[in-house]
């Protein structure tokens, strides 16, 4: 039965919970074994908490039988990625300089989990604070993608969604400022949510264009997540209040995609596109078209990404180097380079960038979207590439040599970052060599619950999410 337990969804397990048929006892000592067993091969994990992952399970379960009315994620296990803080739990941010601190208080969206009951399997692998587009860190070193160990499942939320597709939890809770929820779901074969700006809350949030969010294996366990999560606190000043709708009820809306109408646009101009990842992103438009959904093809044109992340955050960089220098901390080559180009940024471009910069980006995606529910395009231009460092190697695609891959694979994602929009990924197919490739689905500010109900949809209209790897 173990095989099959970490396989079950959170939506799954809750009701063989009410039915007697599983206790959160065997649950969360089957997919303990099975983090042992997938760590060693993946290195997904920085900090486990079996002990008291068993001792909560023991706790739900007596709950459980007494007959209570409990959440839906009661007595579920899941990772949280290492950027948001844990009370009494090691939070590194994937960072040397940070290998023994210990918050006092929870990240807002960990508390409202765990108020939930939701248990902590442990804290997944980032990049140092973040930053790269691997998962790569001086501290605990490469993390691999379960599909193929030696390739990278992205970041910087690659532990969290290499935990999920292993069978280390349903869900996981990452974070996304412009692709590190969506890039790991999609090169993981995953369901990743980006909601709009403020929707779910951060204390003392100084960027809109990041926000927390979940990671699962199917829309209803990451709309179950959303649900608990999404709502104002008074320490994110972007926050705003709980939407009108239930995500829960959204993705488990019923019907085809009849009458939907989806925008696709493959490279939202970005002009790179693998003909493996065009191939899959043909036919599931085409299987789209046979659920009922009416699809136009669109172009969008928006800022060099490159040029435009170099403004917006090349000067975050710079400080951050200087500050890991000041400490002995040695920096990423990558990290040092953007840091360099940020030296190089005006004030003048900064504020274009946060200012105009944006709103270009926003009326660009507002064009894409009218008449239509959906913009849907390729999640990354690329699927998951051999480990090569916090760069990632280049490639040719289409005869034309790549920027440096942990680059490239966000151009996709940071544009409705940048805008606010609320964005999804959702496995789409495979490519010829079994790797998967994920789907971005992207609505109008706040049409969160729109998005969801759409990708719901789709993911029962294919079986992409019910392949598992094997490690």
């Amino acid at each position: 039965m173990s095989d099959e337990i970490i396989r079950k969804s959170a939506a799954e397990l809750g009701e063989l919970y009410r039915s007697g048929e599983v206790s959160p006892v065997e649950v969360i000592d089957a997919v303990l074994d099975r983090m042992e067993h997938v760590d060693q091969a993946l290195n997904i994990m920085v900090t486990k908490t079996a002990e008291q992952a068993r001792a909560d399970a023991k706790k739900a379960e007596s709950r459980l039988r007494s007959g209570e009315d409990l959440p839906p994620l009661f007595g579920v296990p899941m990772t949280v990625k290492d950027l948001a803080e844990t009370a009494g739990v090691r939070t590194t941010y994937g960072s040397v300089a940070f290998a023994d601190y210990v918050p006092d208080e929870d990240a807002i969206g960990w508390a409202r989990l765990k108020e939930h009951g939701a248990i902590l399997l442990g804290k997944t692998t980032t990049p140092e604070f973040g930053l790269l587009g691997v998962t790569e860190s001086k501290l605990t070193g490469t993390t691999g993608n379960p599909w193929r160990p030696d390739h990278t499942p992205g970041g910087s939320s690659g532990g969290a969604a290499a935990a999920v597709a292993a069978g280390v939890g349903p869900v996981a809770w990452g974070s996304d400022g412009g692709g590190s929820i969506r890039v790991p779901a999609a090169l993981c074969g995953l369901v990743g949510i980006k909601p709009s700006i403020g929707r779910i809350p951060a204390a003392g949030c100084v960027d809109g264009d990041s926000t927390d969010g979940p990671i699962a294996r199917t829309v209803l366990d990451a709309a179950m997540v959303f649900d608990v999560t999404a709502g104002h606190h008074p320490t994110d000043r972007f926050s705003v209040p709980k939407d009108t709708r239930s995500y829960v009820e959204a993705a488990l809306a019923p019907g085809d995609l009849a009458g939907v109408r989806v925008a696709a646009c493959r490279d939202l101009g970005q002009k790179v596109l693998d003909p493996e990842v065009r191939r899959v992103f043909d036919q599931a438009l085409d299987d789209m078209r046979a659920a009922g959904a009416v699809v136009e093809e669109v172009e969008i044109q928006l800022p060099d990404s490159e040029v435009f992340f170099d403004h917006l955050n090349g000067y975050a960089y710079a400080e951050l180097a200087e500050e890991l220098e000041a400490g002995g901390v040695e920096v990423w080559p990558m990290i040092a380079e953007m840091a360099e180009r940020g030296r190089k940024v005006t004030g003048r471009q900064v504020y274009a960038a946060f200012t105009s910069g944006k709103t270009e980006i926003y009326n660009a995606f507002a064009g894409a979207l009218t008449g239509a529910d959906v913009l849907v395009t390729p999640t990354t231009p690329v699927p998951a590439f051999p480990h090569a460092g916090d760069y990632g190697p280049r490639v040719l695609v289409d005869g034309q040599e790549t920027a440096p891959l942990a680059l490239l694979i966000h151009s996709m994602t940071e544009p409705p970052a940048h805008a606010g929009l609320p964005a999804l990924s959702v496995p789409g197919g495979f490519t010829s060599g079994g790797l998967p490739v994920g789907l971005q689905f992207i609505g109008p500010l706040w049409a969160d619950a729109d998005v969801v109900s759409v990708a719901a949809r789709y993911q029962r209209a294919t079986d992409w999410h019910t392949r598992y790897p094997e490690i």
